[in-house]
């Protein structure tokens, strides 16, 4: 049985123990509250056309990624109607979700060491992705990558976007504090 009261994550322990330090040292920052850190990481499903035929895919894609997250999500919904896509005001389209805290260091821990070595033709992730302000953004092409996500019980298999937030004000900064957390980018 896990002890929850005294349990943290790997991936912030490492974090704690050894990436600040280093990351400290590597851009020599004079005080500890400059070293970037992770703030948040939001995932999102958009269901796009087949929400607008059917009304539960919406739905279904909430469960995925509450499954996925550990953390209940939140359909998203249309801010205004656009005919040409037959969508009106208010109509469910798809799920989000923000993970902090423990949450997000554990779907951070289970992304790079279970869920993208399971992606077909592998070879990692684009060093490009970056915002300019130290921020990530990475795209699956199907959710069922993720071992909670029983294969057999699905009726679709959605994209998932995935954007790394932290308070790293440079690119490069950033770069470094996730190569630390061992994300597998591309040369």
């Amino acid at each position: 049985m896990l002890d929850t009261e005294n349990y943290t994550p790997r991936l912030k322990s490492l974090y704690d123990s050894t990436i600040r330090a280093a990351m400290k040292e590597e851009f020599s920052y004079k005080n500890d509250m400059q070293i970037p850190r992770l703030d948040k990481i939001v995932l999102n499903i958009g269901a796009g056309a087949e929400a607008v035929k059917d009304s539960k895919k919406p739905a279904n894609a909430a469960a995925d990624l509450t499954a996925i997250s550990g953390q209940k999500a939140m359909v998203t919904r249309a801010k205004k109607s656009i005919a040409g896509f037959r969508v009106r005001e208010d109509m469910p389209l798809g799920a989000k979700v923000t993970l902090r805290g423990e949450r997000m260091y554990e779907f951070l821990d289970r992304l790079i060491t279970i869920a993208m070595p399971r992606v077909r033709d592998f070879r990692g992730v684009s060093p490009k992705s970056f915002d300019g302000r130290g921020n990530y953004a990475m795209g699956l092409k199907e959710h069922i990558v993720f071992p909670e996500i029983d294969f057999d019980k699905i009726d679709e298999a959605w994209g998932l976007d995935i954007v790394i937030c932290t308070t790293a004000s440079t690119d490069a900064e950033a770069k470094s504090l996730l190569k630390a957390f061992n994300m597998p980018f591309t040369s």
